[in-house]
């Protein structure tokens, strides 16, 4: 190895042991913020919000499909739009893989939106997906945890990721995360929830472009991105079978 190799070498080892602290840190961060999560305080849900599933009507405590916690992805497909959002389509991709594991873990996780049941359906057959997905059309549920608007609402101020804001910078349907608990008497309470880009955690593509060379490489957030069956089909990179 020539001096200057062994120099970038060095170099290079100083700036990733460096990285590595850093590293070390966010993940004590992420450690401390899951506990600051787990510790906020239980609101019950009293409302019966009722949901039309491929199994029939449920109400809230039915989704949990007899277990004790509860994620819900508020997924943007609004009554009769011809396709779901792309973005949440994009994080949708990541579901169906983690749900035996999280069965088995006492956490059922399902999607809902406020498009009617046979719309949502006709979505997922296309997209090949499988993990639950309830229908909220007619309920309070999504315009009650802040990601449906009115157009009526949206002409003023609206709650928004905990902030007020003005209508205009929210959509009809926007992004979300909710959580819930389940105690042995069937008490259901909120738990938490996250907007915005609080739900990008979830999308492991993500996760998995932000260790290669060149990031995520985008110039707005998702501008690279389409549904999975919206790519074109490339063919076999040279020297790859």
């Amino acid at each position: 190895m020539t001096a200057t190799a062994e120099n970038m070498r060095a170099a290079w080892l100083e700036a990733r042991l460096d990285l590595l602290q850093r590293e070390k840190a966010a993940a004590r961060l992420r450690d401390e913020l899951t506990a600051a999560r787990m510790a906020l305080p239980r609101l019950p849900v009293d409302k019966d919000y009722r949901f039309m599933t491929a199994a029939g009507e449920r109400g809230l405590e039915e989704l949990f499909d007899r277990r004790s916690q509860l994620i819900v992805y508020h997924f943007m497909l609004g009554p009769g739009w011809q396709a779901g959002c792309p973005g949440c389509s994009f994080l949708a991709d990541h579901l169906d893989g983690t749900l035996a594991h999280l069965n088995h873990h006492d956490v059922t996780v399902t999607a809902v939106s406020r498009a009617p049941l046979p719309e949502i359906e006709a979505y997922r057959r296309r997209m090949g997906w499988q993990f639950p997905w309830a229908s909220s059309h007619g309920s309070d549920f999504n315009y009650d945890f802040h990601v449906s608007f009115t157009e009526a609402q949206r002409q003023g101020r609206v709650f928004y990721n905990f902030t007020w804001m003005e209508g205009s910078e929210v959509g009809e349907e926007n992004p979300g995360v909710s959580c819930f608990e389940r105690d042995p008497d069937g008490r259901v309470f909120h738990t938490y929830s996250s907007y915005a880009r609080g739900p990008e955690s979830l999308i492991t593509t993500y996760m998995i472009l932000d260790l290669a060379p060149k990031g995520r490489n985008e110039a707005e957030i998702m501008d690279w991105m389409r549904r999975h069956d919206e790519y074109e089909v490339l063919p076999a990179a040279a020297g790859h079978r």
